[in-house]
């Protein structure tokens, strides 16, 4: 369990670092984008700190988690709705979006592994880090797909905006979906 905690403090790291990357280019750039999605990384790490130092009750950080990505989800609707009325996306360079394509799909690998760790698993905080890290890759996963559908070619504005919106709200739903798995686990763990 040690190495995961050390696994989850890297990770941790790496959200405060990417979610200040994306409140200072909001703000230099005047993007809501960038900025509602370093608003968000900014709870998730807040979140993912909680369950990391949280020595108390186990109940307080599961419930407390499962509520926060609930919230989260719903102020996702809202990035949803940028990405079709205002903010398609943003167009980068070759390199970039590799780095990007690399960065979220070693987030949803890792997310994966910890699932398949914790699966069987009864620890609180294993079960709580695994629906966080779900929660950060699946949103890493649809700031790629926005970015990628306007630095490559091939599909009109209304296209990109659908997919926008079809893959966002799917995200909302998944990171939902996640919070309210922590919750009814959350009454499991009473019983």
């Amino acid at each position: 369990m040690d190495r995961t905690l050390k696994l989850a403090l890297i990770s941790l790291l790496f959200n405060m670092v990417y979610s200040a990357y994306h409140i200072i280019a909001g703000i230099t750039t005047y993007s809501w984008w960038f900025f509602t999605i370093g608003i968000y990384y900014a709870i998730l790490s807040i979140v993912r700190f909680v369950v990391l130092r949280h020595k108390g009750k186990n109940l307080f950080v599961i419930r407390f988690t499962g509520i926060m990505l609930m919230v989260l989800s719903i102020s996702l609707v809202g990035t949803v709705i940028l990405a079709f009325v205002k903010d398609r996306g943003t167009e980068f360079h070759l390199i970039v979006m590799l780095a990007i394509a690399v960065y979220a799909f070693t987030k949803i690998t890792l997310a994966t592994i910890k699932w398949i760790k914790a699966r069987k698993s009864q620890s609180v905080k294993l079960i709580t880090l695994r629906n966080i890290s779900f929660a950060d890759a699946f949103v890493s996963i649809f700031s790629l797909q926005r970015s990628m559908l306007v630095s490559f070619e091939g599909m009109s504005e209304i296209e990109i905006r659908i997919m926008n919106v079809a893959t966002g709200s799917a995200v909302c739903i998944i990171v939902f979906l996640l919070g309210l798995n922590l919750v009814q686990q959350n009454r499991l763990l009473k019983r």
